[in-house]
């Protein structure tokens, strides 16, 4: 009987025993558990609270400005760079990741394989309008220049002119000339109406060599009437114009050649080479004439620009004198030539100046309109000058590398391309961004 009390508390204490250990290991995971997802949400929350903060913190960051080539200038509102004067940009607070660049492709040289990720383009096939910029100044047209030349041989007696560039009109005095052979040819017609008055044939004649001497109609008629020689002939301009030295003499020299743009517009005034007293010679060019109002605009073409010239070509110009009286005219003539000390060729073009009265030798700008070409065209920013030669950036794996190209016309924002690169090439929008302007680029033939 107490053997059995015993075996009923022993078996009590191990039903007890097991009951403790089942609620021990059932229960308390599931409190850990809930205890750490009540942490895990309040670590989220807190992380969810941070990088909003972060955020806000961004979203506050002031947009701050800076210089492309000089980066040390910063300013927290747009504008220029008080160095160069270049424009302002936004500056980068991160910087733009470029991925899969092997060490191969770092390694290569600066000066000529830049790693960029600025945009491309290819060459645009197109038919454009062809017009092309020239500066000038203007001239007299030689076409327009009379000649004042001595029929008779004289000493001067009186000079009405006293200037280079003076201006005369058709019909004005010039001179009085003083002429033994004009003398004797009144003193013999005279001679023949006093003594023979019925041979007008011999009168006639003494009349018409008198006028073909030079001696004026009116005064003829005056020695007629009064019966006395004159001792002094006047000389009568037959043109209207500016007044210049004759450079030469001689009958070979009849026609002058246009005085150059330093002769034309000499600030200073100077006294005539004639002067009273002198004797002039049978023949002798005496003076020119130049017509103010029928003169040049002498154009400067490259010689690359002269296949798309032509005599005939419209032409508007702008004077800087003027620069509110453009005008349209025409190509009159291109000089087969290079003058001397230049190498541009020059263009010819009539202008009416009696209404504009532009000084001669005053600056012109000028627009040469040519026949439409179709030809393959980048814009003027994706092509470097390096002088002589013209280099483009031509995009290879990661990067782009410097390429040389040959150019033909300059039209607006386009430039002809003639050699270089092919419509499979593609090349940097801009490049001034990838020019080095501590080196030299590099450039070498296309592969």
């Amino acid at each position: 009987m107490k053997k059995k009390k015993i075996v009923i508390i022993v078996s009590s204490v191990l039903v007890l025993l097991a009951a403790a250990a089942w609620i021990y290991f059932k229960v308390l995971p599931s409190k850990k558990e809930t205890h750490s997802q009540h942490e895990g949400m309040a670590g989220m929350e807190n992380m969810n609270m941070d990088s909003k903060g972060e955020n806000m913190t961004t979203t506050e960051e002031k947009v701050l400005y800076t210089c492309s080539m000089h980066p040390q200038i910063i300013r927290d509102k747009p504008g220029n760079c008080p160095i160069c004067g270049m424009k302002l940009v936004k500056k980068e607070s991160e910087s733009r990741e470029i991925h899969d660049v092997s060490l191969h492709t770092l390694l290569k040289p600066t000066n000529g394989y830049a790693i960029s990720a600025i945009p491309a383009t290819t060459l645009m096939q197109s038919e454009e309008p062809i017009e092309i910029n020239a500066l000038g100044y203007t001239a007299y047209n030689t076409n327009e220049v009379g000649a004042v030349s001595a029929r008779i041989s004289g000493r001067i007696e009186k000079l009405y002119v006293r200037f280079r560039y003076q201006l005369i009109k058709k019909g004005q005095k010039i001179m009085d000339i003083y002429s033994p052979e004009l003398l004797t040819a009144q003193q013999n017609l005279l001679f023949l109406l006093k003594n023979d008055p019925s041979n007008s044939s011999l009168i006639s004649a003494a009349k018409e060599k008198l006028l073909l001497l030079g001696f004026p109609g009116e005064q003829l008629q005056q020695v007629i009437n009064t019966q006395k020689p004159m001792f002094t002939v006047p000389v009568y301009s037959n043109y209207s114009g500016h007044i210049h030295d004759a450079s030469n003499t001689g009958m070979n020299n009849a026609v002058p050649e246009a005085p150059a743009m330093n002769e034309a517009a000499s600030l200073t005034t100077q006294e005539l080479s004639l002067k009273e007293g002198m004797y002039l010679q049978k023949g002798q060019l005496v003076f020119k004439v130049y017509n103010p109002n029928k003169v040049w605009a002498l154009l400067n073409i490259y010689p690359s620009d002269q296949a798309f010239i032509k005599a005939g070509n419209k032409v508007r110009i702008v004077p800087e004198a003027k620069p509110d009286k453009d005008f349209r005219s025409s190509v009159y003539f291109i000089e087969p030539f290079f003058r001397s000390g230049s190498k541009t060729l020059t263009a010819r073009v009539n202008v009416d100046n009696s209404v504009l009265q532009l000084p001669i030798g005053s600056q012109v700008r000028a627009t040469i309109f040519s026949n439409s070409l179709n030809a393959e065209w980048l814009p003027k920013e994706a092509i470097l000058s390096l002088g002589l030669e013209k280099v483009v950036f031509v995009k290879s794996s990661n990067g782009y590398r410097a390429q040389k190209v040959e150019t033909g016309v300059h039209y607006k924002n386009l430039i002809q391309i003639t050699g270089g690169i092919t419509v499979a090439d593609s090349v940097a929008a801009n490049a001034q961004f990838l020019m080095d302007s501590e080196s030299f680029i590099k450039v070498r033939a296309k592969d």
